[in-house]
């Protein structure tokens, strides 16, 4: 089958589970992991041959998607901050509002940097597949960074993955909830805990409802806030001196997360909007 018409065959084979666009992405995508292809070559090798063992694997693919399988699952990848990842289903498929978090943190930290001569020192708490300490590990210079998961297999994820894009982090095991010391002081710490209620469930897709581990998503809706008033507590005690805290946070709750953080003593608290307008992040200081 030719390229042209592997794309009509896929266009009408998903047209009635997804919308247009979307079935776009999972096709570009497709043919630069499957046949190396980009999408330029689309129009320019129309008649490039997709052979009949590649086809059969592409229409298993096609399969899966039906069942609303996310793709990054299936290609067990996906890129994040223009990096490569692994991805599986003991981890969360990182997501495009996260990368507008590094951004921020390697802004305040570069920064910070002008002002502290010492290595920094970095904490990601809840780091699923590595993708935050590993972009900030890849665009920043002269920090230590550290990792923490309660979830065994989504640190051998994170392990690889740091290895992949050839960066050092140490990785640690531990249930941060029972946690009540860390292993140092640090200049930055961050969190992208769970937070969605169970009463949202009713607004998340099939896709990452029936396929992403329920246990880097969801609290209980009597105390949605449980990590986040956790994780204050210990920077409380384990941030340096004009050190900060970053929270990637549930959009319903920025006012009552702000206001936490206030009451255990926070300062120059920043709540900051996503790229979809959704309060998403939260920037504060001691």
């Amino acid at each position: 089958m030719t390229l042209k018409d592997f794309r009509i065959f896929f266009n009408d084979a998903l047209s009635n589970f997804y919308p247009k666009t979307e079935i776009d992405s999972f096709f570009f995508i497709l043919i630069n992991d499957k046949l190396n292809l980009q999408r330029i070559d689309t129009v320019l090798k129309p008649d490039f041959l997709i052979t009949d063992e590649i086809l059969s694997e592409l229409k298993n693919i096609i399969n899966r998607l039906k069942k609303e399988e996310p793709i990054q699952y299936i290609l067990g990848n996906t890129e994040f901050y223009s990096l490569p990842f692994l991805v599986n289903k003991n981890t969360l498929i990182p997501r495009p509002e996260t990368e507008e978090l590094v951004e921020w943190i390697i802004f305040e930290v570069e920064k910070l940097q002008k002002t502290n001569l010492e290595k920094l020192a970095i904490l990601d708490i809840g780091t699923g597949t590595g993708c935050i300490p590993i972009a900030l590990a890849k665009n920043l210079n002269a920090v230590t960074i550290s990792a923490i998961d309660v979830s065994i297999e989504a640190l051998k994820i994170a392990k690889q993955n740091a290895t992949l894009n050839k960066v050092d982090i140490n990785f640690i095991e531990k249930d941060i909830l029972k946690t009540t010391e860390l292993p140092q002081q640090f200049n930055v710490i961050i969190s992208n805990p769970p937070y969605v209620r169970e009463l949202e469930k009713v607004e998340i897709k099939n896709n990452v409802l029936q396929n992403e581990p329920h246990l880097a998503l969801f609290v209980d809706d009597d105390n949605p806030l449980i990590f986040y008033s956790k994780i204050a507590d210990l920077a409380k005690n384990h941030l340096t001196k004009n050190g900060i805290l970053f929270f990637e946070i549930n959009q319903y709750l920025g006012k009552e997360t702000v206001e936490m953080l206030e009451q255990k003593g926070f300062k120059n608290i920043n709540l900051k909007k996503d790229l979809f307008g959704n309060d998403r992040m939260i920037k504060a200081s001691l």
